[in-house]
Order: structure tokens, then C-alpha cells, then sequence
């Protein structure tokens, strides 16, 4: 099975102990970054990976931020993609297993490690139990997406980064 992972910033260390923790298990794994502590936009990297998703060079996806909160809603904005943010296992196993969720979102400043793998671990076992009411919640959830124009677009968020650049987004 091949995962697709992305963080922000703030949380780039758990983001590469979980590259290490997917690759022990078996997995292959697409790092989408963010590499390094400099300070990022985290719907960056919730596109990027959601992206390896949809395109299927990913089976599933992995995104992390402080919260979990904006890089899930992110990734949720590529057609296609179903992100749960979680917090706790059950949710990781319920998100699966009757939503058919393919991304996975933590908060890296909420949870522990701990908790993140298990959840991480339960995500990736879980199969989907499809039942009719699932099956058409799924179709309705897969018609609010994003347009594939922005698909695959290293240029989508240029104008952001560039305000940001110029000073555009104070940090205080």
C-alpha cells in the first residue's frame, strides 16, 4: 500500500518520525513536505497529498498540522478526497469503515504520538463496510468538490505565497 503524507511547519518532526514508522511497517510512502521548521500555508501541502490520492499514485492519505483543522479542510477541497480529522481511534476506525474516508488529518500539537500511530494503524487496516445509506451518503459528500482545473497546479497558490513574500500576512 502506498501513503501519501503532508504537514505544515509546525509539525514537521512527527511528520518524518511517521515517514520512518510507515516504512517499518511496509508501506511506501510519497513525502510531500513541508521539510524543514520555516513557516508555511498548510493547505499547500493538504492539496499536495490529497492530490497523490485522487490521481491514484497514493492508496490513502496522511495530513498533519497544529490542529489538524486547515490542512483537513485542504485536502477535503480536491475533488475526490474524503478527509476525517480525528482524534481519537474510534473515529479513525468509524471514518474508514463507513465513510470511506482516504485521508487521514491529525493535529500533531493536539495528540500524541501514541495516539496518532494507533489511529494511523486502525485507518490503514480498516476496511469499508459499504451499505446503501453509506454508498449515497459517499455519492453526496463526492459532489461537493473542488473543479479539476486546479488538479495537479504547482502554480494554485502563487499569488498567496507571494503575498506572503511581501509581507502581506503579518504574524501578529
Amino acid at each position: 500500500m502506498k501513503i501519501s503524507i503532508g504537514c505544515d511547519h509546525i509539525v514537521t518532526e512527527m511528520k518524518d518520525h511517521l515517514v520512518g514508522y510507515l516504512k517499518d511497517k511496509g508501506y511506501e510512502v510519497i513525502d510531500n513536505g513541508t521539510y524543514d521548521k520555516e513557516r508555511t500555508h498548510y493547505p499547500i501541502y493538504g492539496k499536495k497529498t490529497a492530490e497523490k490520492v485522487v490521481t491514484g499514485e497514493a492508496d490513502l492519505g496522511i495530513t498533519i498540522c497544529g490542529t489538524g483543522v486547515g490542512i483537513s479542510a485542504s485536502a477535503n477541497k480536491v475533488k475526490g478526497i474524503r478527509a476525517a480529522l480525528v482524534g481519537d481511534v474510534e473515529t479513525a476506525r468509524y471514518a474508514k469503515s463507513h465513510l470511506n474516508a482516504n485521508v487521514l488529518a491529525m493535529g500533531g500539537r493536539i495528540l500524541g504520538i501514541g495516539v496518532i500511530e494507533e489511529a494511523i494503524d486502525t485507518f490503514l487496516e480498516t476496511e469499508y463496510e459499504e451499505t446503501e445509506e453509506s454508498k449515497k451518503l459517499i455519492e453526496q459528500i463526492d459532489s461537493i468538490s473542488m473543479n479539476d482545473e486546479s488538479l495537479n497546479d504547482e502554480h494554485y497558490f502563487d499569488e498567496f505565497i507571494e503575498k506572503w513574500n511581501n509581507g502581506g500576512y503579518p504574524t501578529t
